[in-house]
């Protein structure tokens, strides 16, 4: 391989970033990602193409099928990385899958544009059974987890361990209106209807905007952030700004944000919390009490039903109330043709 995979970003152009890896089509590729995809989109694609070429070590158009297995086996045994969730070395399936799913893209891009003849990347290996795709078995198995939530005792100590009111206020949106990090931080002065208890969110997940309910509370703690902390001269229309340092006034970063949440779930107590568990537990506690998975569909901002029945597992009693139920009726019916029988008996 004549040249070697470096990241570097360059000026950006507007909102977004410009990557390059110095490779001529892999350095258009990426400007074709940036141009349709989020900022975030961008960074881990440029990454992830980055950790492929560096260990197959070839030219785009010399890479194979047997090139992208070998990556998937090193991937996983790569002994430098530990997996936090359970101690294990070698990289999430999660991550493994998204990788190849970048490497993908990319060979879908080259094919479109007549540079190589086919993707290297298999879409499954063969098996005896195909399913109605016909793409045998996946590549990578990712395990379906649960999320962890937090109990409605880590909420409170969560919120009363914020020191500003606009951290407050960053944690009630997503604890009680379920939003994402990048909603919150993508949020706008014009965004918030104080008079409806709403918020318009200009910049959900693959661009698709929404308007949701959000409790009192948030507003509440909003009113006290723009009252007491918000810079007058703040130099961004984002509603949640950095409050000190040389960035005073500018919109404040993802890394800021969930530096703010580590602080507060130590000084909590927590042994776990993240911006995506808030979000969890919002949309968890709303099906518990009653709202229908359509509903909480459209208060998550999910395109699939299936991204939301996730919550009918994790609602404490939903399971065994649909249990309950139908025990009740098979005992009712096993219950009823028994006296149908003891009558039978009796008239004989």
């Amino acid at each position: 391989m004549t040249w070697s995979p470096c990241l570097v970003r360059g000026a950006d152009r507007g909102d977004r970033p410009v990557l390059r890896l110095g490779h001529q089509q892999l350095d258009r590729y990426l400007d074709f990602v940036s141009a349709r995809a989020r900022p975030n989109t961008t960074l881990a694609t440029g990454y992830d193409l980055k950790v492929f070429f560096s260990i197959v070590g070839k030219e785009p158009v010399e890479v194979t099928s047997a090139d992208v297995l070998d990556f998937i086996t090193a991937q996983r045994g790569d002994r430098t990385v530990v997996r936090l969730a359970d101690g294990e070395s070698g990289l999430s399936a999660r991550t493994i899958q998204r990788r190849l799913s970048s490497v993908s893209g990319l060979y879908g891009f080259l094919v479109a544009c007549g540079e190589v003849d086919s993707n290297p990347v298999p879409r499954g290996l063969a098996n005896r059974k195909r399913n109605r795709t016909n793409r045998g078995s996946p590549l990578v198995r990712t395990p379906r987890t649960l999320p962890k939530i937090l109990e409605p005792a880590e909420v409170d100590a969560l919120i009363g361990a914020c020191r500003r009111w606009r951290d407050r206020a960053m944690v009630e949106a997503m604890v009680f209106g379920g939003l994402r990090r990048v909603e919150v931080l993508g949020l706008r002065l014009q965004d918030l209807k104080f008079g409806e208890r709403r918020v318009f969110i200009a910049e959900g997940k693959g661009g698709h905007q929404r308007i949701v309910p959000v409790s009192a509370r948030f507003f509440e703690s909003v009113d006290s952030y723009l009252d007491a902390e918000r810079p007058v001269d703040a130099s961004t229309d984002r509603l949640f700004v950095v409050l000190k340092g040389p960035n005073t006034g500018k919109g404040l970063s993802a890394k800021g944000l969930d530096q703010l949440i580590v602080s507060a779930r130590e000084r909590a107590g927590l042994d776990h919390c993240t911006c995506h568990e808030l979000r969890h537990t919002c949309l968890t506690r709303l099906r518990e009490a009653g709202m229908s998975l359509e509903a909480v569909q459209a208060q998550a901002g999910h395109r699939s039903i299936e991204s939301t029945r996730i919550y009918l597992h994790l609602a404490n009693d939903w399971l065994a109330d649909e249990y309950l139920r139908a025990s009740d009726a098979i005992d009712a019916a096993r219950f009823a043709n028994e006296v149908i029988g003891l009558g039978k008996e009796a008239s004989s």
